[in-house]
This record gives C-alpha cells, sequence and structure tokens, in this order.
C-alpha cells in the first residue's frame, strides 16, 4: 500500500468541551497518512489512480466551516469517516492536536486509525 500524508495542516476552529474553548477559534493542527491500495500512480503518473491531497484538504475546510464538536476524538473520527468514504481510502491515520489549549503544555491531542492497512 502506497502512502500519501498531510502534515501540519491547520485550521482555525472551535472546538472543546469547556465553555472557554466555545468562546472563541483556537488553532489545530492535523496530520493525517492516507492509504491508497497498490501503486499505480507511480506507474500511471495520473491523478486519477491515486487521491488528490488537495482535495482532502479542500473538504476537510468545507466540512468545519460549521463545526460544532467538542471532542477531538469526535473531530478526528468524522475526518477519518470523511477520507474513507467520499476518497475512498482503504486506511487512515488521523491525529489532531490542540496547540497551547493549557498553561505549560505545548500540544495536546489525539491519533485514531481506521480501516485495514495492507
Amino acid at each position: 500500500m502506497d502512502i500519501i500524508f498531510i502534515r501540519d495542516f491547520r485550521l482555525s476552529i472551535t472546538v472543546g468541551l469547556y465553555d472557554w474553548e466555545r468562546i472563541a477559534p483556537q488553532t489545530v493542527q492535523f496530520d493525517l497518512e492516507i492509504g491508497i491500495p497498490g501503486n499505480r500512480a507511480a506507474q500511471s503518473d495520473t491523478i486519477n489512480d491515486t487521491i488528490d491531497y488537495a482535495k482532502v484538504v479542500q473538504r476537510i475546510e468545507e466540512s468545519l466551516r460549521d463545526n460544532k464538536i467538542q471532542l477531538l476524538e469526535k473531530l478526528a473520527e468524522h475526518i477519518a469517516q470523511l477520507v474513507t468514504s467520499e476518497f475512498q481510502a482503504p486506511w487512515v491515520k488521523v491525529s489532531v492536536t490542540k496547540l497551547s489549549a493549557l498553561k505549560n503544555v505545548k500540544q495536546l491531542g489525539v491519533t485514531i486509525e481506521r480501516g485495514k492497512r495492507t
């Protein structure tokens, strides 16, 4: 399986459980690894044989415009489901990181994997 990745993709969104987190948007970092079956794109050199990472980024941005998600676990699951269902990826690894969300903590977050890595 070939894997494409998107690292350090940042969005300013409202996410969090506590009232103080829901007042103003905060920067959230996304890191994705997306499985692509086979190596057709390496042979054909055509975008139709892979997943267009620009479209993945655009679709994630669209889906989070009116975000009402509280937990990072739910946010990661939302993105994993989007990638596997809309882009037919057989496997995805999603990390969601809040930056400086708590005093004395530079980063905190969650990583999930969905699907089968072959």
